[in-house]
């Protein structure tokens, strides 16, 4: 039977799919539009079935909220390309807007957008369209029960969101902007568990045995290296990110402000990702291999 431009574009409006897709499944099924929706939803599922297994180490990290209660919501392609896509972009970001209100990866898939469909529909139709492994991958939330929430997203793929007391937002983003830059990994030293001091004084030591020095200026030479090394990966012993001069702590310390608690994502972190010769997968896909 014929099918009509106006038919293919209206299911392609409704599912999101490819023209030639909607075309097909048109024809397949007689021109029966909710058998075809039905259909293209059945295939999109098969397809990110089928895309689940490859890496998605790109994407965005997306923020949503104020300066009361915000989100962060990292969302996984495989390619800069698709991150960059308008469709990619647009269902990260609504996404995005309802983590607000939940508090799991499981939860918000199963949240509905303003289109009526899951997070989970939508996210399976968009590998149907754009041809990749997409997947929500965490959430972090951070509320402020007094002071102020603050947020920096750094070219897209780095999203911090730091709370602190008293009501200084402007110092607050400078933070989160620091903890983007320099990635501490602990507020300040008394959040460095135990056993991680211990076993970096344990390295220090064996480093320091080997000088051959008498045992109390080993002791010195142990306890000022470790001391500079917790300084590195606390976030209150760096130095400041916009003055080198000055210790975050001790810029804190002068504002009279205290950050409760931080959080940082960056794109793909701790994904591990594929070696591939991109140049060589474009030829292999232009030959139809």
């Amino acid at each position: 039977m014929s099918i009509s431009a106006a038919q293919v574009k209206e299911l392609r409006e409704r599912t999101g799919a490819g023209m030639m897709e909607c075309k097909k499944a048109l024809v397949e099924t007689g021109g029966d539009m909710n058998i075809a929706i039905e259909h293209l939803r059945k295939s999109g599922l098969a397809k990110a079935d089928k895309k689940s297994g490859r890496v998605a180490a790109e994407g965005a990290v997306i923020q949503a909220g104020d300066e009361t209660h915000s989100v962060l919501v990292e969302i996984n392609c495989e390619t800069d390309f698709v991150a960059k896509d308008a469709n990619f972009r647009g269902f990260a970001e609504e996404a995005a807007g309802l983590a607000l209100g939940v508090n799991s990866i499981d939860e918000l898939n199963n949240a509905s957008l303003a289109s009526g469909h899951s997070v989970e529909e939508t996210r399976q139709q968009l590998v149907a369209k754009l041809g990749e492994n997409i997947q929500l991958r965490r959430l972090a939330h951070l509320k402020a029960d007094s002071g102020v929430v603050a947020s920096y997203i750094h070219g897209g793929r780095i999203g911090v969101l730091v709370a602190t007391t008293g009501n200084d937002p402007d110092l607050a983003r400078d933070i989160a902007m620091h903890v983007a830059a320099l990635n501490p990994a602990y507020r300040d030293v008394a959040d460095v568990p135990a056993e991680a001091v211990a076993k970096e004084k344990e390295i220090l030591v064996a480093q320091a045995a080997e000088s051959g020095k008498p045992p109390e200026i080993i002791e010195k030479m142990v306890s000022g290296r470790l001391n500079k090394h917790l300084a590195g990966i606390t976030l209150t012993g760096q130095p400041f990110v916009k003055d080198g001069d000055v210790t975050v702590g001790k810029l804190l310390k002068g504002k009279g402000i205290e950050v409760v608690e931080f959080v940082r994502l960056e794109v793909g972190e701790g994904i591990e990702k594929e070696e591939s010769d991109f140049a060589a997968e474009v030829m292999q896909q232009a030959r139809g291999g």
